[in-house]
């Protein structure tokens, strides 16, 4: 998941968030402001499952 942070001068916090890179790559091109583009990584994702040895 990708998620896009946008801070406004309203002292207020926006979040947008989107499946794919391409999604939120696209989209932080044409939001204004104060932003940060992360990627969101749930470490209980299947890769990242222990495989057995």
């Amino acid at each position: 998941m990708w998620n896009i942070t946008v801070y406004s001068n309203e002292n207020s916090i926006i979040m947008y968030e989107f499946n794919t890179e391409k999604e939120a790559r696209e989209a932080f091109n044409h939001i204004t402001g104060c932003k940060i583009l992360s990627e969101i990584v749930y470490f209980n994702d299947p890769c990242f499952a222990l495989e057995p040895f």
